[in-house]
């Protein structure tokens, strides 16, 4: 739970946007208002446009009217305010609170606002809400439905991969080329009759996967890794799933063979020593270490970086990435977290490796959400 450091908490924003908003209330809204907790009473402040729908389903003590408020402003005096906030300032005043703890990304406008009116303002120097790292069961459940429909989205790109023809070194189906947006697009539909929102799906042949956020475009070549990495969003709960696989289709070479094993038994080995109390740098570490071991190298060859540099794992939940973090910085890791485990390798020239899982942190272990195979040639 979140641990009193001032009178109030004080969060204002949309909460389709706005991740811990969404969470603190359970109300989804694309125009920003007003959260305030004293006392343990949470109360929303709503316009006249969405106070009934907020007073229907946000998960909140009480609904208030902003526009009743701003009229106590002005009976007030209270003038000079940036929009709203001399409405959060009256409502303040009303309840008492004297300091008030506010997420360290609040507007500069709106804190010199309220600290001009006498108000200490405040913010965590971690995360807004901590609550949200760890996971409910119901959380959990809703993260594994979503990455259940993603790996079915999987089996469909990888299914349009096997049943390509190869014609000069090109994927081919239907007498044209295969291409990423192809795939892509197959993912999309799938997941979209789901309910599920995929956006900025990485389909990325070759060199394009050496760049790992890069999204691929273009006709898919044969002998050639592909990596495939699928991040959607569930419309409904508003959680994430996480996947990744790369393929070939056609003949690998010994060097991208042993490229995609070394990534693998890293993968592995890291997927074992996720456990409560685990230091998350100590995986990440182990995981450069078998790399460096293994003859990959990490660093920058002609002005591009290659090798393994990125983290091995991050949180998931409301937002894609969230703490906890499997990297050089130590984090340790607790029962409840939901992480990914995604160790890579990029060299171009030969390609892009990465396979990913994710996993449900527990007191011995891990509980591993993803089921579906890694095969790497098609």
């Amino acid at each position: 739970m979140h641990e009193k450091t001032a009178d109030a908490r004080l969060a204002i924003g949309a909460s389709e946007l706005d991740a811990d908003l969404y969470y603190l209330t359970r109300f989804r809204a694309p125009d920003a208002f007003v959260y305030i907790e004293v006392g343990g009473r949470s109360t929303l402040l709503m316009s006249d446009l969405e106070i009934d729908r907020a007073r229907t389903q946000a998960r909140v003590d009480e609904v208030l009217s902003l526009s009743a408020y701003e009229e106590k402003a002005k009976q007030q005096n209270i003038t000079g305010a940036p929009a709203g906030l001399g409405a959060v300032l009256a409502l303040l005043q009303e309840r008492g609170a004297k300091s008030v703890e506010v997420p360290s990304g609040f507007a500069v406008r709106s804190a010199d606002f309220l600290r001009d009116q006498g108000l200490d303002l405040s913010y965590p120097e971690g995360a807004y809400v901590v609550e949200r790292e760890l996971k409910s069961e119901s959380e959990i459940d809703h993260i594994r439905e979503v990455q259940q429909a993603t790996e079915d989205a999987m089996d469909v790109a990888l299914t349009a991969l096997r049943q390509a023809d190869v014609e000069d070194g090109v994927l081919v189906t239907d007498g044209r080329p295969l291409t990423a947006e192809d795939i892509k697009k197959g993912i999309a539909l799938l997941l979209l009759d789901r309910g599920i929102t995929a956006k900025n799906t990485i389909v990325a042949c070759g060199d394009q996967a050496c760049d790992p956020h890069n999204e691929g475009s273009g006709p898919l070549c044969a002998d050639q890794p592909i990596v495939i990495d699928i991040f959607p969003r569930s419309d409904e709960t508003g959680y994430y799933a996480d996947i990744t696989r790369t393929v070939i289709k056609g003949e690998p070479t010994k060097k991208q063979v042993a490229l995609y094993k070394t990534v693998l038994e890293a993968q592995m080995s890291a997927l074992d020593h996720i456990a409560a109390g685990v230091d998350g740098k100590e995986i990440h570490d182990a995981v450069n270490d078998r790399f460096i071991a293994a003859g990959f190298e990490t660093g920058e060859v002609d002005g591009r970086m290659q090798g393994f540099f990125h983290g091995t794992g991050h949180g998931l939940g409301l937002e894609i990435h969230e703490p906890p973090r499997i990297t050089r910085s130590s984090q340790t890791l607790k029962a409840g977290h939901v992480v990914t485990v995604e160790p890579g390798l990029y060299y171009p020239g030969l390609g892009g490796v990465r396979i990913e899982d994710l996993v449900v942190v527990t007191e011995n272990g891990c509980e591993n959400l993803t089921r579906y195979p890694k095969e790497f040639q098609l």
